[in-house]
C-alpha cells in the first residue's frame, strides 16, 4: 500500500574527492537510502561498502523518464548523487521542477566554479560563468570583452581546444587559458597557455576553463551595436534606430520576443544579448537572410536564437506565445499585423517600424484604432562633402509601440499619446 506522502528525495552533491569529502549528514543519508540514482561517474565515487542501497544509473533520455521513475519508486528512500552543487546547472534544479521543492532535500558540495575561483584567487562575484555542457562554444561570445574573466563549464575533454579556437577567431588570441581538471580530487591537474598558441592534448573530461580575455575587440553591452558587427545585404536596422527600438521593446529577463521580418537578425540578437534568460524567435522568408541571421547570432554570442524560415503570418502558427513582438518587415502584408496582435499574450507589447508611405499608413490606422505611441525618428550622419563635412540623412523611420487593450478603440477616440518626432544627429 502506497503512502499518501512519499519520503523526501535527498540530493547529495559530490566532488572529485568522493566519499571522504562528504559531510556526515550526506554520508548518513546515503547509508540509509534504499535506492541511489546518479550518473556512472558519480556512482563510481561511492565505496562498495558505503551503503547497501541499490545503485541505478540515470535512464536515457533522462527528462521524459523522470516522472514515471519517481512515481514507481515513490515509497522508497531515494538519494540522488549530483556533481558539485546540484542547484548550479545540475540535476537538483531539474528535480525541483519535476517533483516540486517540497519533495527535495539538497545537500550541496562546492560547485566546480567555486573550486576554480578558490584555486585561482578570483573574485567569483566579478567573473562571468558560461556553461558549454549543452550549449555551442559560440555561447561564449556574449561574455567576451577586454579584461573580462570568464569561467567556462566544459562539455568534455575537447572543450578547451574548442574554446581556444573560438577566442582566436573572435580576436582574442592572447587570452590566457587555465584548464583545471578533477578539481578537489587526487588527480587534480592544472594546464595553462594562450588561446592562439594552444596545443595541449585532450585531457580529463571533467574540467573547468578559466579565461582571462586580456586585449581584444570591445562590444557594448547596451543596445545599438555598430552596424559593422553584422553581416547584411542592406536589410539592417541602423544602430541609432536599433537602440531606440530596443528601448521601446524593453526586454526583461525570461521574456520571449518574436522578430517578424528579421532581415539580418539584429533586433532579436540584441534582445538576447540584454540578458541570458531572454528568448527570441526570428521569422524571415528569405533563405539567404535566414543563413545570415544564424551566422550573426553565432558571431555575437547568442546561438540560441531560433530562426524560422517562412513568410508571416503563415510562419507564426505553432510558435510559443510571445511576450513582445517586433515587426521590422512585412507589416503591409495581409494578415501580419492582425495575426501578431491576436497571438500576443495579454499585457504584452508590440513594436512595429515603417519606412515607406504604405507601411506608415498601416501603422497610422492601427494607432487610430488601438492608441499607443507613435514616433518618427530621423537619423543624420556626418559625411565628406568635398573637403568639408555635411549631414547625410537616412530614410525616416516611424515606430509604433502599443500594449493592446482588451477591445480595440474606435477611430473617433483621441489617441492615448500624441505623435512625436525625434531627430538624432550623431
Amino acid at each position: 500500500m502506497r503512502s499518501e506522502t512519499p519520503p523526501v528525495v535527498t540530493v547529495v552533491g559530490i566532488g572529485a574527492g568522493g566519499w571522504q569529502d562528504l559531510s556526515g549528514t550526506a554520508r548518513t543519508r546515503l547509508a540509509d537510502a534504499e535506492l541511489i540514482l546518479g550518473g556512472p561517474r558519480q556512482l563510481a565515487l561511492l565505496p562498495p561498502d558505503a551503503t547497501s542501497a541499490a545503485r541505478r544509473p540515470w535512464p536515457t533520455p533522462l527528462l521524459p523518464a523522470l516522472p514515471c521513475l519517481f512515481e514507481a519508486e515513490r515509497d522508497r528512500r531515494i538519494c540522488v548523487l549530483a556533481s558539485g552543487d546540484p542547484m548550479f546547472h545540475g540535476i537538483g534544479a531539474t528535480l525541483a521542477r519535476v517533483l516540486g521543492p517540497d519533495r527535495l532535500r539538497v545537500l550541496p558540495h562546492p560547485s566546480s566554479v567555486s573550486l576554480a575561483a578558490a584555486r585561482l584567487g578570483w573574485d567569483l562575484a566579478r567573473a562571468d560563468v558560461v556553461s558549454l555542457v549543452t550549449a555551442p562554444v559560440a555561447s561564449l561570445g556574449r561574455a567576451l570583452n577586454p579584461g573580462r574573466r570568464i569561467l567556462v563549464l566544459a562539455a568534455g575533454a575537447d572543450t578547451p581546444a574548442a574554446v581556444a579556437g573560438y577566442l582566436t577567431t573572435r580576436g582574442f588570441p592572447k587570452a590566457r587559458l587555465t584548464v583545471l581538471e578533477q578539481l578537489g580530487g587526487p588527480d587534480e591537474r592544472v594546464l595553462t597557455g594562450s588561446a592562439g598558441d594552444w596545443a595541449m592534448p585532450s585531457g580529463d573530461p571533467l574540467n573547468v576553463i578559466a579565461v582571462e580575455c586580456g586585449d581584444g575587440p570591445a562590444l557594448p553591452v547596451v543596445p545599438g551595436l555598430p552596424d559593422g558587427a553584422y553581416e547584411s545585404d542592406g536589410q539592417l536596422t541602423k544602430r541609432e534606430v536599433r537602440a531606440v527600438t530596443l528601448a521601446a521593446l524593453a526586454p526583461a529577463p525570461g521574456e520571449l520576443l518574436w522578430d517578424v521580418g528579421a532581415g539580418s537578425g539584429s533586433i532579436g540578437i540584441e534582445w538576447l544579448r540584454s540578458h541570458p534568460a531572454c528568448r527570441a524567435v526570428a521569422i524571415e522568408s528569405d533563405a539567404g537572410r535566414v543563413a545570415t541571421i544564424t551566422a550573426n547570432a553565432a558571431a555575437l554570442g547568442v546561438p540560441g536564437l531560433r530562426v524560422v524560415h517562412g513568410p508571416a503570418p503563415e510562419a507564426l502558427d505553432g510558435l510559443p506565445v510571445p511576450d513582445t513582438i517586433f515587426i521590422g518587415g512585412g507589416v503591409t502584408r495581409d494578415g501580419v499585423l492582425a495575426k501578431c496582435l491576436e497571438m500576443l499574450r495579454p499585457g504584452g507589447r508590440l513594436v512595429a517600424n515603417a519606412v515607406t508611405v504604405e507601411s506608415e499608413a498601416v501603422l497610422a490606422g492601427a494607432y487610430a484604432r488601438l492608441g499607443g505611441e507613435l514616433t518618427r525618428l530621423t537619423v543624420q550622419r556626418g559625411s565628406p562633402v568635398g573637403g568639408f563635412t555635411g549631414w547625410r540623412s537616412f530614410m525616416p523611420v516611424t515606430i509604433w509601440t502599443v500594449t493592446p487593450m482588451t477591445a480595440p478603440r474606435q477611430t473617433t477616440v483621441t489617441p492615448m499619446t500624441a505623435p512625436r518626432e525625434t531627430t538624432v544627429t550623431p
